[in-house]
């Protein structure tokens, strides 16, 4: 129960979903860990519940689409624990629309929430984590970011750039010897907050979600948690630029 003991974590979009799982078992597993998020209270109900299982956590307020809010947070975390090891680029929105029915205000809206901040949320890691000598940073894309959809313009636009940017910011590190890791992370449909949001709590339109995974159901927050615990401990000290795919057969098709 210490694969990631003495290590310090900053989570964006954490308050819930995958992004709230993966800071408690990141807990559970010894990191400190850094809640960020808009939504205040969920997100500090979530640090109550780590520390009433016995880890340890702080809310931080993040717009993950503003610079300065990226560097204040970083500040905090620098200020609280010294370091920072580990950064997981979760927070993003999904939106519904065509490249003929998004309007350009949309588009931009769910480029500067799912790929800007993801941008600014490495590039900060970076130098706080050349402080600390090295660390892992696991950027959020999906199964979006890899196959096409005729109704995700934007959402399929924002997470394949998460998926070649996060590849670019691994070399980078890697060749300037940062010993800093980069991976992206690329979940199928997980029965999140977001997602019960898309089915509108519809049973036949989650059904229709289902029957897109050779598996046979959906995922659960806490699978993708697991594969992000590992890329965020040493055990993937070997693994940088790479895609793990969490998605129950959807992209095997």
């Amino acid at each position: 129960m210490a694969r990631v003991a003495g290590k310090v974590a900053i989570v964006s979009g954490a308050a819930n979903g995958i992004g709230k799982a993966t800071a408690q078992l990141l807990a559970k597993e010894g990191a400190k860990v850094v809640i960020g998020d808009l939504k205040e209270e969920d997100g500090q109900k979530a640090v109550a519940e780590i520390k009433a299982a016995g880890g340890e956590a702080v809310f931080v307020k993040l717009n993950v689409t503003d610079e300065a809010a990226w560097k204040a947070a970083i500040e905090q975390t620098l200020k609280l624990y010294g370091r920072l090891d580990i950064a997981v680029n979760n927070a993003g929105i999904a939106y519904s629309g065509s490249v003929e029915s998004t309007s350009l205000e949309d588009w931009r809206r769910v480029q500067s929430i799912n790929l800007d901040g993801v941008f600014l949320g490495t590039q900060v890691a970076i130098e706080a984590m050349k402080k600390s000598g090295g660390g892992s940073i696991v950027n959020l894309s999906s199964i979006e970011g890899l196959v096409g959809d005729p109704t995700l313009a934007a959402y399929n636009a924002s997470k394949g750039g998460v998926r070649l940017f996060t590849k670019s910011a691994a070399l980078h590190c890697a060749k300037s010897g940062y010993k800093i890791r980069v991976n992206s992370v690329h979940p199928g449909y997980i029965w999140t907050p977001m997602v019960a949001g898309l089915t509108k709590e519809d049973a036949a339109a989650r059904q229709k979600l289902v029957d897109l995974h050779p598996i046979g159901h959906l995922g659960e927050p806490n699978d993708i948690a697991y594969g992000i615990l590992y890329l965020a401990s040493d055990e993937s000290k070997f693994v940088t630029g790479s895609e793990l795919v969490i998605d129950g057969g959807y992209t095997a098709q």
